[in-house]
């Protein structure tokens, strides 16, 4: 009945529990939307950060895109659109200021010839900067030639390096050979030694073998001297101990027989009171006497049965001592048996692990070839997907710029020059890489500026 009530009460709203409950429950979801807010917070946070960084990795990588060489060809290209336009938009503007100021020429043309003295003299100017001008680009491409003439001197002097490396590369890889073929000699030589070692310590075992079982025969045989000594030992001791006994049991009658003598001088002063009492006690002696020579007879007889026991017990512990020094013998031999075919065993295992090493080391050549066939390939599509994306901005370009002016010459000129260079085989890890050959063969450097390696990177 008790358990009754309290399941009937327990779902009871306007108890202590119940309320004690309910404002648990109200508790419990309190804090569930307080976490789930939270969370919805969290979320709306990570979203705006990576809404953030996005942006800002768009804006890093549209930055770095217009730091490469050609994007900024491309960018000049489209200012000088640009200035050629506006130069365009001048000069239509001139004629449209001439066209309505046509009426006025007459009552202007003093202040026309004074303007074109003026523009004579601008010109003038102008010719004198633009002579000087081209003074200075004169010397300019006098540098550039003599720069042009430094670069192919220094690409030459590239080349020579490039086939002296090579043939350090093919001298050093001769060196490795000899040494390779030196470790072969050097291992043959190990092994031939590890052999001859071998050989003197299959002696030496069976030297120690030897002498072994020479100690071993040695040993029974003083076992058997120290046995014999030891048999001749006690019989000795028995025949002392029989000895002493005899003594002890004369010294005993001599004693007793003393007793009695004394015993009768009493008996002679006394007879008539206490001949009963020296009858008895006469008879008590007697007993005692033969109880104690019984007593020396069965621990003699006790004493000769331990003996015999030892002896059995010692002949037992020599035999049991022989067949342990032969076990002894049997699993020396057997453990040397398997310490010989270990041997042998780790000898097959390590000639197992050479050529797996072996294979394994030509599978890794092979497998490191591929993956720079792989990662030239991957090269290639990096650079001809690179290329795509520079001439779809340089379309997209060039269709905007068409819309408002025809001098489209520089940007289509920046668009096809200044491609860029595609790779030759790249080392990596293992030196610079290079262009393709040109027509004679020779290997050309690889010339790529820095902030154009950046952006690759």
């Amino acid at each position: 009945m008790h358990l009754r009530s309290k399941a009937a009460v327990k779902d009871w709203p306007n108890t202590i529990m119940g309320l004690a409950q309910r404002k648990l429950k109200a508790k419990k979801l309190c804090a569930e939307r307080e976490e789930e807010e939270r969370r919805l917070i969290d979320l709306e946070e990570a979203q705006f950060q990576a809404a953030r960084r996005k942006e800002a990795i768009d804006q890093a990588s549209t930055y770095q895109y217009y730091k490469t060489e050609r994007v900024k060809g491309l960018h000049s290209a489209l200012l000088l659109t640009e200035v050629l336009k506006e130069r365009d938009a001048q000069v239509e503007f001139k004629k449209l200021k001439q066209d309505v100021n046509k009426k006025k020429e007459e009552e202007l043309e003093h202040e026309r010839k004074k303007a074109i003295l003026r523009e004579q003299e601008k010109a003038h100017e102008h010719y004198m900067k633009q002579k000087a001008l081209s003074r200075a680009q004169l010397e300019q491409i006098k540098e550039h030639k003599r720069q042009a003439e430094l670069a192919k001197l220094e690409d030459k002097r590239e080349g020579e390096e490039i086939q002296r490396l090579t043939r350090l590369y093919q001298l050093e890889i001769q060196r490795e050979k000899e040494k390779e073929q030196a470790e072969k000699l050097e291992r043959r030589r190990l092994h031939h030694k590890h052999v001859a070692d071998q050989k003197i310590i299959k002696a030496a075992e069976e030297q120690k073998q030897e002498e072994d079982d020479d100690r071993i025969r040695a040993h029974f045989k003083a076992k058997q001297i120290i046995d014999k000594l030891r048999k001749e030992k006690e019989a000795e001791m028995q025949r002392l101990m029989q000895e002493h006994q005899d003594t002890i049991v004369n010294r005993l009658a001599a004693q007793m027989s003393e007793a009695f003598k004394m015993e009768d001088g009493r008996v002679a002063r006394d007879i008539a009171k206490k001949e009963a009492e020296q009858e008895k006690e006469r008879k008590d002696k007697e007993e005692k006497r033969k109880a104690d020579i019984e007593s020396i007879a069965e621990h003699r007889a006790t004493v000769m049965k331990m003996k015999m026991e030892r002896e059995k017990e010692k002949k037992a512990e020599g035999k049991k001592e022989l067949y342990d020094l032969m076990e002894t013998d049997r699993i020396y031999l057997e453990m040397e048996k398997a310490k010989k075919q270990r041997r042998r065993d780790e000898n097959m295992e390590v000639q197992k692990i050479q050529v797996q090493q072996m294979a394994e080391k030509q599978a890794r050549k092979q497998q490191e070839k591929q993956a720079d066939l792989d990662y030239d390939a991957q090269r290639e599509a990096i650079a001809f997907f690179k290329e795509c994306e520079f001439q779809n901005y340089a379309k997209q370009v060039i269709e905007s710029e068409s819309k408002t002016t025809h001098n489209l010459y520089p940007l289509l000129k920046a668009s096809k020059e200044g491609t860029e260079l595609v790779h030759g085989p790249h080392s990596r890890g293992r030196g610079p890489s290079y262009q393709a050959q040109d027509i004679p063969g020779t290997q050309l450097p690889c010339c790529i500026c820095t902030t154009t390696q950046e952006v690759k990177t």
